[in-house]
């Protein structure tokens, strides 16, 4: 590999450097028509029972229920079917008038600093390529309904249910603490009633190019890249906490086994909520249908740096029809999926409440998200936005805004305070 793609900071020539992986993967793969039709048979097939199950009314996303979680008595079959969809939807992690009374803080924190009058818009980028409205996604990040949540006892249980899916310990090393919380300060969505939105075509976030290019990554995809792609573990810890994103505006600086967010409304399946496809391993279709002959030497199927990577008709058509819904939640719920999952967010015209959410993921602990966390404590301390988003910094003279005296010790621990 060219010495130029290196941890952090993007190759000077990104078309020579795609070239130069394309090329070493290829030979390290051999035969990759011959491994690449063996995937795509397999993702057709899974691909198919997704629908025939979805057409057949059953639930496609798992459906967790909070006091399981809290007794210790989820029922296995519920178990693997986290494990086997990536994705879960967690019943009443909070109750419903807690998360009511949280979204009318979020109002009144909003309108008593005046945000809608200051609110500029800005394009980070990150959904450049990607069909997409404007979203109603606000740079907001210190109020007491997120941090009340990020802290609370319920939501670290939660997320170490979910991290206990992922084997934290291979290759003779420990990866991360399961058991561990560290923050992932993220924003919030609010869409009024009567919001005709195009939604956000298919995607997986986590690293671009930087999925082929990266040393890090390519040994998280060893198996993969090997052709040995049946031994690829979807659930796997290993070396996933020593990549890092080539820096943009767009990276996101820690290890991320679910992305997920909280409901703060009642949501139906057909107002414009996330759409996920169901299959933990697909992302080893996405890997190898990149390297195919139909695909430019210097192209990875329209990936860019700095850009979320698209999954797309044109070269992903075999997975798009296993893009399922969430099924209808309402405040208090929280909605999780692996962090290499495909998703999108369905279209809606006159969208008939609110779908109002608090993005919070779960991020274990390790060096990578301490050390992220850490810098989030800092940016907490002045108001500022955390460094993976863009520097609007509306929060630094807002009155109401969390402070360390608030934080529980759990809250100042996940921000390394």
């Amino acid at each position: 590999m060219t010495a130029a793609v290196t941890d952090n900071q993007a190759p000077a020539d990104v078309a020579a450097a795609i070239r130069e992986v394309k090329a070493k993967l290829r030979g390290q793969l051999g035969d990759v028509a011959a491994v690449f039709a063996e995937v795509e048979e397999a993702i057709k097939d899974e691909v198919a029972a997704v629908v025939a199950a979805r057409e057949a009314g059953e639930e496609i996303w798992p459906v967790v229920q909070f006091a399981d979680i809290a007794a210790g008595t989820v029922p296995a079959d519920t178990v693997e079917a986290v494990r086997r969809r990536g994705c879960a939807v967690v019943r009443q992690t909070f109750p419903r008038e807690r998360a009511l009374d949280w979204d009318a803080q979020l109002v009144k924190y909003l309108e008593q600093n005046k945000f809608a009058e200051t609110y500029s818009y800005i394009d980070d980028g990150v959904f450049g390529g990607l069909a997409a409205a404007r979203p109603s996604i606000f740079p907001i990040y210190w109020s007491r309904p997120q941090m009340e949540a990020r802290e609370d006892p319920n939501m670290v249980a939660t997320r170490g249910f979910l991290n206990s899916f992922w084997k934290h310990e291979s290759q003779g090393r420990v990866w991360f603490d399961p058991t561990r919380d560290t923050a992932y300060p993220d924003r919030v969505r609010r869409r009024e009633p009567g919001t005709n939105s195009g939604g956000l075509s298919p995607h997986t976030d986590s690293g671009s190019i930087e999925r082929w290019l990266l040393p890090a990554y390519q040994q998280v995809f060893r198996h993969v890249f090997s052709g040995d792609w049946r031994s690829y573990d979807a659930w796997d810890g290993a070396y996933r906490t020593e990549v890092h994103e080539f820096e943009s505006t767009v990276m996101c600086s820690a290890f991320r086994t679910f992305q997920g967010w909280t409901a703060l409304s009642d949501m139906e399946p057909t107002e414009g909520v996330l759409h996920v496809v169901p299959i933990p391993n697909a992302m080893v279709y996405l890997l190898l249908r990149a390297l195919q002959d139909d695909v430019a030497d210097d192209d990875l199927c329209g990936a860019a740096n700095g850009q979320a990577l698209p999954v797309s008709e044109k070269y992903h058509s075999v997975l798009l029809p296993a893009l399922t819904p969430i099924p209808a939640v309402q405040p208090g719920d929280t909605v999780w999926w692996h962090g290499d999952g495909i998703h999108s967010v369905g279209p809606v015209t006159d969208q008939k409440g609110w779908g109002n959410v608090m993005y919070i993921p779960a991020s274990p602990y390790c060096e990578k998200n301490a050390a992220y966390a850490r810098a989030c404590g800092q940016a907490f301390l002045t108001g500022a936005s955390p460094s993976d988003f863009a520097a609007e910094d509306y929060e630094v003279n807002w009155t109401d805004r969390m402070t360390v005296a608030d934080l529980s010790d759990v809250g100042r621990a996940q921000l390394g305070l």
